[in-house]
This record gives structure tokens, sequence and C-alpha cells, in this order.
């Protein structure tokens, strides 16, 4: 069990549900948790494929991974993604209707284009940015227009944060680090603009809820100017994981959803315990 745990990244999953609860919450729709939970099992889709597609490069520089320690079959991995793929859109159509059936279809499509064909290309951090701004999107509903500040805050961090995985295996550059640290002031700012709207009581806990979110991923990442070798930036790609958790936050609190917010919150340090234990990236 903990090899097929490791495989999905699972403690990573925790970061997940705050997409569709942000975009609910910015768009002024009423939260979906089936819509949560069908991108939850897509972004465990995408785990599962990754390491498929990633299965010789993995037998070489990370060893301990499930596939190639022999703990999970190749078409093990690929079967998985396959079915959970095929849940998370259906979970989507179940919860969302029609519109949810698409936006899940191009995520799922984004995915798995990421996975198979982008990710070792100059495309790769912004194909998955889009992934993760189409997450907020499934959970918006009709009004993009109103979601697509926090979408591109989502989106600006997971560039930053994609572009920081690059870099575990080796150790990151002062390039890598700087354009991680912009993107995550990027998405601090993006963030801003999407809570403007809400009441000073929702918009004074968006500002807490940003700070939070700097205090976790930007701090993990700024360290990297002094030490960028491979074990802390895997601990600033952990740490820029879980960051994604009060950003999102953000944007529940900012609409007065503060018990949300707070709920969103809870699974902080449940997700730095677990990924202390299962790898997140």
């Amino acid at each position: 069990m903990r090899a097929w745990l490791e495989l999905v990244r699972a403690p990573a999953a925790l970061s997940v549900p705050g997409d569709t609860l942000a975009g609910a919450a910015v768009a002024g729709r009423s939260a979906r948790p089936g819509l949560a939970a069908a991108s939850v099992l897509l972004y465990w889709a995408g785990m599962a494929l990754n390491d498929w597609s990633d299965r010789k490069l993995d037998a070489k520089e990370r060893p301990e991974r499930p596939i190639p320690s022999g703990r999970i079959r190749p078409e093990g991995a690929l079967g998985l993604a396959v079915a959970l793929t095929g849940a998370g859109v259906a979970a989507a159509a179940v919860f969302g209707g029609r519109r949810g059936l698409a936006v899940a279809s191009l995520l799922a499509g984004s995915v798995w284009a990421y996975d198979l064909k982008l990710k070792h290309t100059p495309a790769g951090p912004a194909s998955m940015a889009a992934c993760r701004a189409l997450d907020v999107l499934l959970g918006a509903g009709p009004d993009t227009r109103a979601a697509a500040p926090m979408a591109l805050a989502v989106g600006a961090h997971t560039y930053g944060l994609t572009v920081l995985g690059t870099a575990e295996v080796d150790g990151a550059t002062p390039a890598i680090v700087t354009q991680a640290l912009a993107a995550t002031g990027a998405s601090a700012a993006l963030a801003a603009v999407a809570c403007r709207n809400g009441d000073t009581q929702g918009r004074l806990g968006a500002a807490a809820m940003i700070a939070g979110y700097l205090a976790t991923a930007g701090r993990a990442q700024l360290a990297l100017r002094a030490d960028p070798d491979p074990g802390q930036v895997r601990q600033a790609v952990r740490m820029s994981i879980l960051g994604l958790i009060p950003l999102q936050a953000a944007a529940v609190a900012g609409r007065g959803r503060l018990a949300q917010a707070a709920a969103l919150l809870a699974a902080l340090p449940a997700g730095r315990w677990l990924s202390a234990k299962v790898a997140t990236s």
C-alpha cells in the first residue's frame, strides 16, 4: 500500500481540493465537494502517469521511486492512471453537469499532454500551470471572468513550483530561484486582486492568508539563495506544494467564508506531517 501512496504522492493531494473551493468562492457559487473529489482523482492520475512516463529516467536519477525499485509494475501504474482519469472525469460530470464534464475533460487532456509530451520541454512549466488554473475554473462554474485572477494566481504559483522541481536532482541555479520567487510574488499579487471585492473582514482574512502563503512557500524558496543543494530544493518544493493551501484559503476567506478557510488551513499541519513520511515530489 505504501508504494501506491508514494506513486500518487498522496500527501500532496491535500493541496488540491482548495482549487475548486477557491474557484467557487470567487465566482460566488456554493462549494461542491464532488468537484473537489474529481480534482483529487485527476491529480492522482497525473502523478501515476508521471512516474510511468519517467520510469527510465527515474531508474537513473531516483531509483527509490516505486516503479524503478520494482515495488510497482509499469503496467499497474499506467492502468491506475487510466482508471483514475476516467473516475475523475465521471465525477466532474455527475457533480458539475455538462460544464464540469467539459472542463474536467480539458483538464485531463492537459495532464496527459504534460506527462507524455510537454514535461521535458520549455513548455512544461506553463502546461502544468494551465492544469492547476483549469482546476480552479472547474469549481467556478460558468463565471470564469470572476475566477480568472485566482486561476492565474494558482497557475503562477504552479509555474514557479514546476520550474523549481526541475532542480531536485542537481540543485538550483540562481536563475531558477529567481523565477520561483518571481512566480510566488506574482501569485500573491493576483490573489490580492481576486480578493479585493470582499468586505473588510474578508479582505483582512485574505491578507492574513496571503501572508501565510508567503511565509510558507516564499521563505522556503528564499532560503535557496544561501543553500541551493538538491536536498534543500526538495524541501522548498515540499513547502511550496503545501503553500497552495493558504493561497487557496485566501480566496475563500476573502469572500467571507471563514469556516471553509479554517477547514482548509487545518489540512496544513496534516500535510506537513504526512509529507515527512511519504514523498510529495
